[in-house]
């Protein structure tokens, strides 16, 4: 099992970066936040790169401690691991787990320290295999466990709930399915979570989801960053509960829009002299023919929904117009209002800047997006 080793040895010294950074060169996909977070070695999961390190500062909040998941240690063999290695350090208590390599694995997936701190380091030297490495963390504010890889093995009941990490948008694996008809049960697990709109990918968090029946065929869909894959038949299916849904089961109902508004529209003549309006009003999804277009060339053009009274929001789905026109929008950003007068830009659940929406690629697809937390307003922008 882990071994506590009292020093570091010569090659792995790491001068450790700020809390939630992480230094070096062999870094791959990273996202650390306070409460959980996902990190790789570079090129993840092909093989790592010679002579590179990184080393990650992990930093949970006062009183809490960490609980790491290893979700892959893969790294070439070599006596004491002295050719590639990770090594964890709990500064607190001046404890070490680790050197990790391929022939010296750690004996659980779930390592849970006491505590707040753990700096992560890997290395490698000349080698020639190797994925690398994958880990995710979470606080021991959710003791039952992080989970990184596909589902989790059956529970005794169908209806089961487990913690993803923050950071699982970018990991490797495939998703198949979609909100509407459930994943397939070989998909990645929280990366399904994240298209599902369950969670956001910036901070993780707890879902709840069934063992359901599987279907014949999954449908391919662009959901919240994240494209699945069409795919076939499997016996069982992962179906994801938001919160709202078992409270009251209308949450993923489309809301009715009573008034369209826009910045502008574009009035088309065509060949023949004959006159197209692109009126806000065309902005409705189930409107057949051509859609909204904003005057050509407009700078900064916006599209308002008017709901008729302030109602709890937790989504938008867009969609090109394929009327002759190969026309679609590729990102957006959302504002909201409860009075029409005042405005809020949608920041999303990391709260620092403006959120941009991934939009369309083509003019056919219908494209969603959750919002994360919900918006509570009347005006849509």
């Amino acid at each position: 099992g882990p071994h506590q080793e009292g020093r570091q040895r010569q090659g792995t010294a790491c001068l450790s970066p700020l809390p939630g950074v992480s230094a070096g060169n062999g870094c791959g996909h990273t996202l650390l936040t306070p409460h959980s977070g996902t990190l790789s070695s570079k090129n993840y999961p092909g093989t790592y790169p010679n002579h590179t390190m990184c080393c990650w500062r992990l930093q949970a909040p006062p009183g809490t401690s960490l609980l790491l998941a290893f979700g892959d240690v893969d790294l070439e063999p070599s006596e004491h691991c002295a050719h590639s290695s990770l090594l964890l350090a709990d500064p607190q208590t001046g404890t070490a787990y680790g050197p990790y390599c391929r022939n010296s694995i750690p004996a659980a997936p779930l390592l849970v320290t006491n505590s707040s701190t753990v700096t992560v380091l890997f290395n490698s030297t000349s080698h020639r295999s190797g994925r690398g490495l994958l880990l995710s963390y979470a606080t021991s504010q959710h003791p039952e466990g992080v989970w990184m890889g596909g589902c989790p093995d059956p529970p005794l009941t169908m209806c089961f709930s487990v913690y993803c990490p923050a950071g699982c948008k970018d990991i490797h694996g495939d998703i198949w399915g979609n909100p509407s008809q459930g994943y397939r049960d070989t998909s990645v697990l929280c990366k399904a979570a994240v298209h599902a709109g369950v969670i956001a990918d910036e901070l993780g968090g707890q879902v709840t989801l069934s063992r359901e029946k599987g279907i014949t065929l999954y449908e391919a869909a662009f959901a919240n960053g994240l494209h699945s894959k069409r795919g076939s038949l499997s016996e069982k299916r992962l179906v994801f509960h938001k919160v709202c849904c078992l409270l009251s089961p209308a949450c993923d109902d489309a809301l009715e829009v009573v008034a369209f508004n826009a910045s502008s529209w574009w009035h088309e003549v065509d060949a023949l002299g004959q006159d197209r309006a692109w009126v806000a009003e065309r902005a409705a999804l189930s409107t057949t023919g051509h859609s909204w277009a904003a005057e050509p060339s407009t700078e900064a053009a916006w599209l308002e929904l008017d709901l008729g009274t302030r109602r709890n929001v937790t989504g938008i789905i867009t969609k090109g117009s394929s009327e002759q026109h190969d026309y679609y929008v590729t990102s957006y950003h959302i504002s909201s209002s409860r009075d029409g007068k005042n405005w809020r830009p949608y920041r999303g659940s990391s709260g620092q800047e403006d959120k941009v929406f991934e939009g369309n690629a083509d003019s056919q697809g219908e494209v969603s997006n959750a919002f994360i937390p919900p918006i509570v307003a009347r005006y849509v922008r």
